[in-house]
């Protein structure tokens, strides 16, 4: 059966892409922000990548910038309070918010931020 492995992101951008991600704790080595194609593997050995606008088109011609948001990625803290800290360092950044930290009914710290190439990223933890 095949297994998730690898979630990929196309950056306009991928310097602003790259330091957007190293806010949230991701280990990304300082001198790839000039490569076409980053990746790195995460603790539980999932990998996420960062793709070039330039490179996916080489690959796809037909590529078009989505519409919408169909997925998001969700960073899990360790503690409410890390919601908190977490958004205020992106926002502080200058990324913007998409919905600020709000106690959710479904018993989660719950906090919503925008990449440099509009996805959602969605920041939690249990209450």
């Amino acid at each position: 059966m095949a297994q998730p492995d690898l979630i990929g992101i196309v950056a306009r951008d991928m310097a602003a892409s790259l330091r957007f991600y190293r806010l949230l704790g991701l280990d990304i080595p300082p001198n790839s922000d000039t490569e076409p194609h980053v990746e790195v593997v995460l603790p539980n050995g999932f990998r996420l990548a960062w793709d070039s606008l330039e490179m996916v088109k080489g690959i796809y011609p037909d590529w078009a910038e989505p519409v919408g948001h169909r997925m998001t990625l969700a960073f899990k803290c360790d503690q409410p309070a890390e919601v908190d800290a977490l958004y205020e360092r992106v926002i502080h950044n200058g990324y913007r918010s998409h919905k600020a930290p709000w106690d959710a009914f479904w018993g989660q710290r719950y906090a919503v931020v925008i990449d440099p190439d509009g996805n959602l990223i969605d920041l939690f933890a249990g209450l």
